[in-house]
C-alpha cells in the first residue's frame, strides 16, 4: 500500500486510490505534452524559434509571429491533442467494457457511423447548410450507429461478444455505403469527403476548438468517476452482479460516454484511426490494467500522438500538408496485425 495514496472527498461521496507511478508518469508526459506543443509551434514554412514562441504565447511578439502562432498553429495543435485524447479514453473504455483488446471506436462501427454521416452531409447538404453544422451531423451519426449496435446485441442484455460481432458487422456495412456515396458523388465533392475520411485537422480555428472542448471537459472526467465501474465489469457479467453492480446499466452509460467523446473527436479531425486501439495498450504496459490509472494516462499519450503525428504531417513533405490519419494507420495497422498475432490462440 505503500505505492497508493488514499483521496476522500469531504462533502461529496467519492474516494480512491492513487498511484504514485500514475502521478509520476501523468506529470512526465503533461511535461512531454508542454514541450510538443513548443516544437510543434516552432515547425513548419517558417520556423520560429522556441523563445519567440513562449513570448508570443504569452501576449509578446511581432503581429506576424501572433498571426503564425495564434491564428494558424495553436488551434490546429490544441484540436489535435484534444481530438488524440477523446480517441483514446473512447478507446480504453470500449476496451474494457467489451473485454477485448481489439477493440475501439474504428473498429466496431461508432465512427464508420460519424463518417456516413458526415459524407451525406457533404455531399448532399454542404451547399444548403453552413460547413460548421458538420460536427452536429457527426456526433448524430455515431450516436445512432451506437444506439442501433446496443440493439442488436441485445439478447435478455448485452454480452461483450455479440456487441464486438455485431458492431464489426455495422462497421463494414457502414463502409460500404460510404464508398457507394464516394463513387456517386461528383469529383470534387468525393475528394473533399475523401481528405476528410482519411483524418485531417488542417484548417482548424478556433471555432473546432470550441466545438469539441466542451465535450472534452465534460466526458473526459465523467469517465474518470465511472473507472471502478469498469475494472468490476471486467470481470465478467456474474461477478459484477454478484457484487452489487448493475451491469447493463453501467454499460450502457458507459458506451455513450465512449460515443460522445468518439464522435466530438470524428467531427473535428475526421477518421483518425487506431489512435483509440494503440494508446490504451501503451498505457497498460506502464500502469497496468486499472481503470483509475488507465484513462488519464490514456488521455495524454493519446493526444501526443496525434500532435506529433500531426507536426511530421506539415512539416515533413513541405510544402505538401499531408492528413494526420495517414501516419496513424501506418503505425497503427502493423500493430493491429501483431495484436493479431499475438492473441490468435486467445
Amino acid at each position: 500500500m505503500r505505492n497508493f495514496t488514499f483521496i476522500r472527498f469531504s462533502k461529496i461521496p467519492v474516494s480512491f486510490f492513487l498511484h504514485k507511478k500514475t502521478v509520476k508518469l501523468t506529470i512526465g508526459l503533461l511535461l512531454a505534452s508542454f514541450l510538443s506543443l513548443l516544437v510543434s509551434t516552432a515547425l513548419g514554412d517558417m520556423r520560429i524559434s522556441p523563445m519567440n514562441v513562449i513570448r508570443t504565447l504569452v501576449g509578446g511578439g511581432t503581429e506576424e509571429y501572433k498571426l503564425i502562432i495564434h491564428t494558424l498553429r495553436l488551434p490546429r495543435i490544441i484540436a489535435a491533442f484534444l481530438v488524440g485524447a477523446s480517441l483514446a479514453v473512447a478507446g480504453a473504455i470500449l476496451q474494457g467494457i467489451i473485454r477485448n483488446p481489439l477493440a475501439s471506436p474504428d473498429i466496431i462501427g461508432i465512427t464508420s457511423g460519424a463518417s456516413v454521416a458526415a459524407v451525406a452531409f457533404i455531399s448532399y447538404l454542404s451547399g444548403t447548410l453552413s460547413i460548421v453544422w458538420l460536427p452536429v451531423a457527426a456526433m448524430v451519426g455515431a450516436g445512432i450507429t451506437s444506439i442501433l449496435i446496443y440493439l442488436l446485441a441485445w439478447k435478455k442484455g448485452v454480452t461483450p461478444i455479440r456487441l464486438v460481432l455485431i458492431g464489426i458487422g455495422i462497421n463494414f456495412l457502414l463502409a460500404s455505403v460510404t464508398k457507394v456515396m464516394l463513387v456517386m458523388n461528383p469529383i470534387y465533392t468525393a475528394s473533399q469527403a475523401y481528405v476528410w475520411l482519411t483524418g485531417t485537422v488542417y484548417g482548424t480555428d478556433w471555432k473546432m476548438v470550441w466545438t469539441i472542448l466542451p465535450w472534452v471537459c465534460v466526458f473526459i472526467p465523467l469517465s474518470f468517476l465511472f473507472a471502478r465501474n469498469v475494472n468490476v465489469l471486467q470481470l465478467g457479467d456474474d461477478i459484477a452482479k454478484g457484487v452489487g453492480s448493475a451491469a447493463q446499466r453501467q454499460r450502457f452509460v458507459l458506451l455513450m460516454i465512449s460515443v460522445a467523446l468518439a464522435g466530438a473527436a470524428v467531427s473535428v479531425g475526421g477518421a483518425i484511426s487506431f489512435v483509440g486501439l494503440i494508446a490504451p495498450h501503451m498505457t497498460r504496459k506502464l500502469v497496468g490494467p486499472a481503470f483509475g490509472g488507465v484513462l488519464p494516462i490514456a488521455a495524454l499519450i493519446g493526444g501526443l500522438m496525434v500532435v506529433l503525428a500531426d507536426t511530421v504531417a506539415r512539416t515533413a513533405f513541405l510544402p505538401y500538408d499531408i492528413p494526420v490519419g495517414v501516419f496513424t494507420a501506418g503505425i497503427g495497422a502493423p500493430f493491429f496485425i501483431f495484436l493479431l498475432y499475438r492473441n490468435r490462440n486467445a
